[in-house]
């Protein structure tokens, strides 16, 4: 029981690690069409597709980003995504969100 907890644990803070400082080749890049933005309770913004899936930029709110303005840039709109990859596949967390040339949001350095 204590060491299944000890795995869960440390697996938990090695994915959470790893999505803190994301790099571009650690990225997967997707196109996808924005059909919603909504804010939650945790501050993070969450991008629903056309195809029913959602992404999320992280304390989004937090770090200046409004959701008035990201309606106007991305909604009904092709966006790239670079979405962090875990090693049990890729996260839903938006590293880098961009319209055509337009970098809308990055965490890259």
């Amino acid at each position: 029981m204590i060491l299944a907890f000890c795995v869960g644990f440390f697996g938990l803070v090695a994915i959470t690690s790893l999505i803190k400082d994301p790099k571009p080749e650690k990225c997967v890049v997707e196109t996808k069409t924005i059909v919603g933005i909504s804010g939650i309770a945790s501050n993070d913004i969450v991008f629903k597709d056309s195809g029913g899936d959602n992404y999320y930029i992280n304390r989004g709110l937090e770090r200046g980003l409004n959701l008035d303005s990201l309606n106007a840039k991305v909604l009904n709109k092709t966006v790239t995504l670079h979405l962090a990859k875990l090693w049990l596949g890729t996260s839903e967390h938006i590293a880098q969100l961009a319209v055509g040339d337009d970098i809308i949001y990055t965490e890259f350095d």
